[in-house]
């Protein structure tokens, strides 16, 4: 979701090169690189000043000829999801927030916002992150624990109606995600949904993030959560976006990364895993596919991906930061591609 403490200036690292971290979590030697990385929307140009202090999180489907942009914007009030459309992904309408925030003492007092919706027909089922506490004002970013939490509309672009009396997961202490279970890509397999979502617990002062999976059968019941998680917490990975590939049959899992340096910890890259198989990953199989190096406007961070298939290519959809600050704040929203069909890499960093 937002990586936490990381809301101080530092210096402006080489992430892309670098060899190691300062506290040993694991670089990725091979690239994917995506190319024409560009700025498509820009912080403060939402409605009201909804996006005033930033936008992030983008979350893109197609339906019915449409793109559905859902993104973080960070406005008067906190953190909400806001909806921009588009025919051609180059013109956006903003429409502004889509949803707003609890009462106090609710879920999502705090926030609501990142996202992800899935059609079973007659129903969209949004899910979205629920914070009860934020940053002090105007900042206001969410802070931990964060929840997973659910709404639903007859059309892609809303309105939503939020549905108060489900609860698809929680936190819980002793887990791997006793600190953040937040919703991520679902992905319909047989008759089961698997959603590949995000999950964070402390290990003393350290939130050690990664990815798991929740199952269910009923979009308007529980879901069930793994175990254990995919991918191991020391990868420091958050939010998912899926592809397949049919040329190859090959699963990519698209995530944005948090690296460290002396100034704190930030979302530095977005990474890429590829399997065979939905269910099973191998954290050796990951490789860069965005960092400063291929994203020319962006001074230091990359932040969360939704990717979506356009003709022959694939169109990867992040948030990123034109300054050198390590915050959550000031980012704006970017497009770049990916050429299909899609093949693991092989060219290292």
């Amino acid at each position: 979701m937002y990586a936490a403490g990381a809301d101080t200036d530092s210096a402006w690292g080489d992430s892309s090169a670098r060899k190691s971290y300062p506290d040993g979590r694991p670089v990725a030697t091979l690239r994917l690189n995506a190319f024409d990385a560009i700025p498509i929307i820009r912080h403060g140009s939402g409605p009201n000043r909804c996006d005033y202090l930033g936008a992030r999180e983008a979350i893109c489907f197609q339906a019915s000829g449409t793109y559905y942009l859902y993104y973080d914007g960070a406005g008067p009030t906190g953190w909400r999801a806001c909806l921009a459309t588009s025919t051609d992904l180059h013109h956006w309408n903003l429409k502004g927030p889509v949803l707003n925030l609890g009462a106090p003492g609710e879920d999502d007092a705090g926030t609501a916002t990142s996202p992800w919706t899935v059609f079973d027909s007659p129903w969209w089922h949004m899910f979205y992150v629920g914070s009860r506490t934020t940053t002090p004002p105007p900042n206001r970013i969410p802070a931990v624990p964060y929840f997973t939490l659910a709404a639903r509309s007859r059309h892609p672009g809303g309105p939503w109606i939020k549905q108060r009396n489900v609860v698809p997961f929680r936190t819980r202490p002793g887990t791997y995600y006793a600190d953040t279970a937040s919703p991520g890509q679902i992905v319909r397999q047989g008759n089961e949904y698997l959603m590949f979502f995000s999950a964070a617990a402390y290990h003393g002062k350290q939130l050690k993030r990664t990815l798991s999976i929740a199952r269910t059968k009923d979009l308007d019941g529980a879901w069930l959560l793994d175990p254990e998680p995919i991918l191991p917490p020391d990868q420091q990975i958050e939010n998912s976006a899926l592809y397949f590939e049919p040329s190859n049959s090959t699963w990519f899992l698209f995530t944005n990364h948090i690296g460290i340096d002396d100034g704190g910890e930030y979302t530095d890259s977005i990474w890429v895993y590829w399997s065979k198989n939905l269910e099973t990953w191998d954290a050796e199989k990951r490789a860069v596919v965005l960092d400063r190096t291929n994203c020319p406007w962006s001074s230091r961070c990359i932040g969360m991906p939704s990717v979506v298939k356009v003709k022959k290519r694939l169109t990867l959809f992040y948030d990123a930061s034109t300054t050198t600050l390590s915050n959550n704040m000031g980012r704006d929203i970017g497009l770049a591609w990916l050429q299909l069909p899609l093949s693991p890499p092989s060219r290292t960093v």
